[in-house]
């Protein structure tokens, strides 16, 4: 389709602002001008080439907060910065880039530009990915690069050789992963091309623009033929046969490829949950190829993230396509469960870097937080609340299994990434999502969340992992017979109560500042000291630790190695900082109950604070927590204790544990009461127990 005059994109920069999604419940939105428009997964499908306005397409609307930077015009190169400093940046990032490139980066990125982008991603399933290929019959014919730029354009193909029914992509549908292999092509269907888009906003590829983003034609051709333009960004040589000769047809906003590698990814990722986070990271990871080969700009990848997480949503969102997502969940989990066992978590993240990219969660979050914004520039945020898209909660449905769909959105809320860039505050604000980090659970409390999980479901209900730096007013309130970790450096003020099941403390300030209540379940401390600015009630339940020669270890026992590799993680203060929501929330005041019931409180309006900042803040209270309480006891209460007549103290006792010697157990402002039982589940030992009016310890005896 050949767009040779002005593409009319009548809502303004500011109208764009107005176009915000309303909240699950609501149907539409209206703009500044008081128009009501279907939110985008209503209206996905209104994403074709023959719709390429923001009015009459929801994929253009979604991104038109691209207009606050740039002017189409009435031709493929006419148009012009509106934001001069946030293009600037934009291809300045692009020279930098492909300038200093090297040659790995450039064979890498030819690979990914002609690989399937479905099979480019199958990497992030990690030790399933092999697995998975022969499972679904999913092939590549492009393994390698050539050294220089071939004498033709190269494009995949099923390899010679390879077994009947091999097919390109996810693979075959008629697979063993049929399923899930439809799954991905059914996101990547009719709906979800990036076409539109490009013609609507002409935004041209970098190596068409100067620095200012204007296209100037040199008036020559290069030695195979293609025009020459004024522009520093330079082609990946293996590629510079592959470049089109359609200007008009091939604009660089929206990346085509970062739509389909984040449309595959997400695919897999409510598939296969197991490795939801490390599929986001290789969606950010192969999408970054795009920049490194010259061919798109950090705009055209952040657009085509914006779009593919809107349309993967939309898509799984559809009521059509309820009974094959299910199928496609079940029959992953099957096919893996038949071949690795039960714990598939725990396989899916049995082997390190050196055999499995994206192994390390720490590298992971390295890879994703550069490319969420690339740095471009941003301008003061309103500080207005962040209202997360109608439907995007589906994308977490797998991986938080155990929330209902509102709290879904309070996760995406969240940890959403701070408003301020123009492209990711476009309508409805899809680029704010953060899936990364919610992966991870909340990134604050505004009101207490009551969380609960049952281990006889298995995966993800029976046993997770929340390691943000949960901020806020709110508290946690722990149901069900799952166990949760809590790994962030928390600050949340509303109060920890244990009801059912176990919760796992695995930093020294997981429970937050607020009272901790203890009155059913089993609270285990998994790091050598936990401490909160509260009050400790123990009417019934369990309090369990582990002791080593030191006093209290890491080595608590969870329940299965994948929780116990979650929670030895957790321990890197760095870790945390990296796991810091990017919109945490500034906390106000809040009255701390002492009383064991469950906190209750009502949202409270939170204002967005600069993304490094609370993770800086909360890595620097996490180090000065363990330094002041780590000789002190395992669990340190700054308020009151109170023991109940049914409260546990169980103990396990790990190699070389030094016999006769006090191991403090408990210290508060005043203890009262004591626990009723002590239980040493290691065999041979046996504990007598200690306790003035602010101290408990025990010395182990053999039995």
């Amino acid at each position: 389709m050949n767009v040779s005059r002005r593409t009319l994109l009548r809502a303004s920069a500011a109208g764009a602002v107005g176009l915000v999604a309303a909240p699950a419940a609501a149907s539409g939105a209206a703009s500044g001008a008081g128009l009501v428009v279907a939110s985008f997964v209503d209206d996905y499908k209104t994403n074709v080439t023959a719709n390429l306005t923001a009015e009459t397409n929801a994929a253009v609307r979604i991104l038109s907060g691209m207009q606050r930077v740039w002017t189409t015009g009435t031709a493929w190169n006419t148009g012009s910065a509106r934001d001069e400093q946030f293009l600037r940046a934009n291809i300045r990032y692009c020279v930098k880039t492909t300038t200093h490139r090297s040659a790995e980066a450039a064979a890498r990125a030819f690979i990914v530009d002609r690989q399937h982008q479905s099979y480019s991603v199958i990497a992030g399933l990690g030790p399933l990915a092999d697995l998975y290929k022969a499972g679904a019959l999913a092939v590549t014919g492009i393994t390698t690069a050539p050294a220089s730029t071939p004498a033709t354009t190269i494009s995949d193909a099923v390899p010679a050789g390879a077994p009947a029914g091999s097919t390109l992509g996810a693979g075959n549908p008629a697979s063993e992963l049929g399923k899930v292999v439809t799954l991905v092509n059914t996101l990547r269907g009719s709906w979800s091309s990036g076409n539109p888009s490009k013609f609507a906003y002409q935004y041209p590829r970098p190596w068409r623009l100067t620095a200012g983003s204007e296209v100037t034609d040199t008036g020559t051709v290069d030695e195979f033929g293609y025009p020459v333009y004024e522009s520093a960004t330079i082609v990946a040589p293996q590629l510079l046969r592959q470049r089109s000769t359609n200007p008009a047809e091939d604009g660089g906003f929206v990346s085509g490829h970062t739509n389909a590698l984040f449309l595959a990814a997400l695919a897999f990722a409510y598939a296969v949950p197991e490795r939801f986070q490390e599929m986001v990271t290789t969606a950010y990871d192969l999408a970054e190829t795009r920049i490194i080969a010259g061919m798109h700009s950090p705009a055209d990848v952040i657009g085509g993230r914006i779009l593919g997480t809107a349309l993967a949503a939309a898509i799984l969102s559809d009521a059509a396509n309820a009974t094959l997502k299910a199928d496609a969940r079940a029959q992953a989990l099957r096919f893996f469960q038949e071949r690795v066992g039960g714990d598939v978590h725990t396989f899916a993240h049995s082997t390190n870097i050196s055999s499995d990219a994206y192994a390390s969660r720490a590298t992971n979050a390295s890879i994703v937080r550069p490319k969420q914004t690339y740095g471009l520039p941003a301008r003061r945020s309103s500080g207005a609340r962040m209202v997360v898209p109608k439907g995007a909660e589906v994308l977490l449905e797998t991986r938080l299994p155990y929330l209902d769909a509102q709290q879904r959105r309070e996760v995406l809320r969240t940890t959403a990434l701070d408003a301020g860039n123009p492209l990711l505050d476009g309508p409805e604000a899809w680029g704010r999502l953060d899936l990364f980090t919610a992966a991870d659970g909340y990134g604050a409390f505004d009101q207490t969340v009551a969380v609960t999980m049952d281990a006889t479901a298995g995966g993800f209900s029976a046993t997770d992992t929340w390691r943000n730096n949960i901020t806020g007013r709110g508290g946690l309130l722990k149901h069900g017979t799952g166990t949760l970790t809590l790994a962030g450096a928390n600050r949340y003020r509303g109060g920890t109560a244990v009801a059912q099941g176990t919760l796992v403390a695995a930093t020294p300030s997981a429970l937050g500042t607020g009272p901790v209540v203890l009155n059913g379940g089993t609270l285990r401390l998994a790091t050598p000291t936990v401490h909160t600015a509260g009050t400790f009630h123990h009417d019934t339940g369990t309090l369990a630790l582990s002791l080593g020669p030191h006093g209290a270890t890491l080595a608590a026992q969870s329940t299965t190695p994948a929780a116990q590799s979650a929670t030895l993680a957790a321990q890197s203060a760095t870790l945390a900082a990296q796991s810091a929501t990017p919109a945490a929330q500034s906390a106000t005041p809040a009255a701390q109950s002492a009383t064991p019931a469950a906190q209750s409180a009502t949202p409270a309006a939170q204002s967005a604070t600069p993304g490094a900042a609370p993770g800086a803040r909360d890595a620097a209270h996490e180090a000065h927590s363990s330094a002041h309480v780590a000789h002190g006891a395992a669990l340190v209460v700054r308020g009151e204790a109170v023991l109940g007549a049914h409260s546990v103290l169980e103990i396990a006792v790990t190699p070389s544990v030094k016999l006769d010697k006090p191991f403090p157990i408990l210290e508060a402002r005043r203890i009262r009461g004591r626990f009723a039982k002590v239980v040493v589940t290691t065999p041979g030992y046996r504990a007598d127990l200690f306790q003035d009016t602010d101290s408990i310890s025990v010395r182990l005896r053999p039995a």
